[in-house]
């Protein structure tokens, strides 16, 4: 079983998709998606809890990984895998 996992993000955005993809690739069937650009509150809300202003803002569980750059180190590090698995 995965973590759950959480993304802020918007309907044009690559980095959006290159995130889901990397996710996708490591198993993880279900990502719950808040799209901040159908709602203006959502980007006030991801602000507030992220500090950054940009997409995707990534949740595993309850550690905030931050964006596609991010998510994508942990995963060169060999630390995307645990965080997945909840270890």
């Amino acid at each position: 079983m995965t973590a759950h996992v959480m993304m802020y993000s918007s309907g044009v955005c690559p980095y959006c998709t290159m995130a889901e993809r990397l996710l996708k690739n490591k198993g993880v069937e279900e990502i719950e998606k808040v799209r901040i650009d159908l709602d203006p509150q959502l980007r006030m809300q991801m602000m507030e809890k992220t500090g950054r202003r940009t997409v995707p803002q990534i949740y595993i569980g309850d550690t905030h990984v931050g964006g596609f750059d991010d998510l994508s180190a942990l995963d060169k590090a060999g630390k995307l895998d645990g965080l997945l698995s909840g270890s």
